[in-house]
């Protein structure tokens, strides 16, 4: 079964940054370069909001990003996106410096993504807030996709 996933920019930063000297940004490095190398039964998607923000920044990194997701097919942000994110923020669920994580997690929901990769734990990937959002979504009759990092989906690819 090929499941659908949304890619978030900390993934695409991960898998094309300069090899880390600091422990933990080597280990998400390494489990992200393995679960990209070998994801048979994802099929990965990429925001508008993504493409934007791989684009920014220094060239030569922002040509790396770009080059990574070039294949990958792009999700619109549609209004209704916009709008359940301007609500996680207005109703504190998302902290107002985090709107573009809230957009993120609502172009996932509206597109009725099984998954979300990231490694943002402090706003997406956090249990507490996951929690928050899908008794939000829930409230609107949406679902929230499963919230989670490389480490978690790179099971044992061996028995595949």
């Amino acid at each position: 079964m090929i499941n659908t996933i949304y890619i978030e920019t900390s993934i695409i930063s991960y898998l094309t940054s300069r090899p880390s000297r600091d422990l933990i940004g080597a280990a998400r490095q390494q489990l992200t370069q393995a679960w990209w190398n070998n994801r048979p039964n994802y099929e990965p998607y990429v925001s508008e909001v993504v493409w934007k923000e791989c684009a920014a920044g220094d060239p030569y990194a922002a040509k790396r990003r770009m080059e990574a997701i070039e294949s990958l097919e792009i999700l619109r942000v549609s209004p209704d996106a916009v709008e359940i994110a301007k609500a996680l923020v207005s109703h504190g669920i998302i902290p107002n410096k985090a709107a573009e994580d809230a957009l993120h997690i609502t172009i996932a929901t509206v597109h009725k993504m099984d998954f979300l990769l990231t490694w943002n734990c402090k706003h997406i990937a956090n249990p507490e807030i996951q929690r928050n959002i899908a008794s939000f979504l829930k409230e609107q009759g949406l679902f929230l996709p499963f919230i989670c990092t490389p480490d978690e989906l790179i099971g044992d690819y061996d028995e595949r």
